[in-house]
């Protein structure tokens, strides 16, 4: 097949003058000339894009492709993970991943949650925050977790998101809201472990291929997997395999998780983060229908490591399963 690249290169940014964490969420260069290199290795064409501007300079210069591999986070908005999957849907073109409507719901942790705890999903109480004021409709007891509703890599996580008393959280939001410039999501405070569930598949195909404990290490931020922890995940961060055949609580992550992925629409591969509550029990925390995957620093792909499955196999199972779709 001829495969095009859509991706946001964080260099390219970081060359514009945006910062550091503005294009944490966005590929490095060796990620795409992974990705790049794996598919010529499968026998594929392929022809690097870029962002969504150079996607549709490419498409009104009637360039095509059998099937694009999509991992654009997009720059502006609660819907920019959403917007190469409905430029290529506007052409008929094929793509790996989820589409516009996952995309755009997803980003939104608030509008996630909503969807899945109607579907009976176990996951903790929540409000969405779009002022100061709306703390005052908070009726769950504290601790508290706040972050942005719409960010990813940990960005405005850090340990001031927990929040001890109901007394904090008001000062909490103030400070979030013109940082990121959206509603604040406001969560009861799970103390408990954490889980990175990585699935590979669509609707009924959709598995889990393995789950990974997220253990901070002492020099780490404390309690939270925040956004220093991330960007600094090899000194800070211990990504431990667990099992679920061994674990009745990773097993219950597990379902937990696909339940969620097949509820939600998603597609081909990714990850959903869980973390248990006082009593242990897993709650979904937040899903990754567009999920890193860097072969040796994204979740995605150091599950696929430690299980023993090759970066080839994981990039050759999504191209599949989009073709499979298609």
């Amino acid at each position: 097949m001829k495969i095009g690249l859509t991706y946001d290169l964080r260099s390219e940014y970081l060359e514009m003058g945006y910062s550091e964490e503005e294009t944490a969420e966005f590929d490095r260069d060796d990620t795409i000339k992974a990705i790049e290199s794996t598919l010529s290795d499968l026998g594929h064409e392929t022809e690097c894009i870029g962002h969504a501007k150079k996607l549709i300079a490419a498409l009104a210069a009637d360039s095509r492709w059998d099937l694009v591999f999509n991992i654009a986070e997009g720059l502006h908005g609660i819907g920019r993970e959403a917007q190469i999957p409905a430029i290529l849907d506007v052409y008929g073109i094929p793509y790996t991943f989820s589409d516009p409507l996952v995309m755009s719901l997803t980003l939104h942790k608030g509008m996630t949650k909503r969807v899945l705890r109607d579907a009976g999903v176990p996951t903790c109480d929540f409000l969405v925050a779009e002022s100061t004021a709306d703390v005052a409709a908070v009726s769950f007891a504290p601790p508290y977790f706040v972050k942005p509703v719409a960010e990813g890599t940990g960005k405005g996580v850090t340990p001031a998101s927990i929040v001890p008393e109901i007394s904090g959280l008001p000062k909490a939001v103030e400070e979030l809201l013109p940082l990121y410039k959206q509603p604040v999501l406001v969560e009861s405070f799970l103390p408990g472990r954490e889980f990175t569930v990585g699935i590979i598949g669509t609707g009924k195909n959709a598995e889990p291929i393995g789950t990974i404990e997220v253990v901070l290490l002492d020099k780490a931020e404390q309690g939270v997997y925040s956004y220093v922890n991330k960007e600094n995940c090899e000194e800070l961060v211990e990504y431990r395999l667990v099992s679920a055949g061994e674990d009745a609580v990773v097993r219950a992550a597990e379902e937990i998780a696909l339940d969620a992925w097949r509820i939600l629409g998603c597609r081909d591969g990714g990850r959903i983060d869980l973390r248990c509550d006082a009593a242990g029990r897993p709650q979904f925390i937040e899903v990754n229908p567009l999920a890193g995957i860097h072969p040796e620093h994204s979740d995605l792909p150091i599950i696929c490591t430690k299980k023993g499955i090759p970066y080839r196999s994981l990039i050759e199972r999504i191209v599949r399963s989009a073709s499979e779709r298609t």
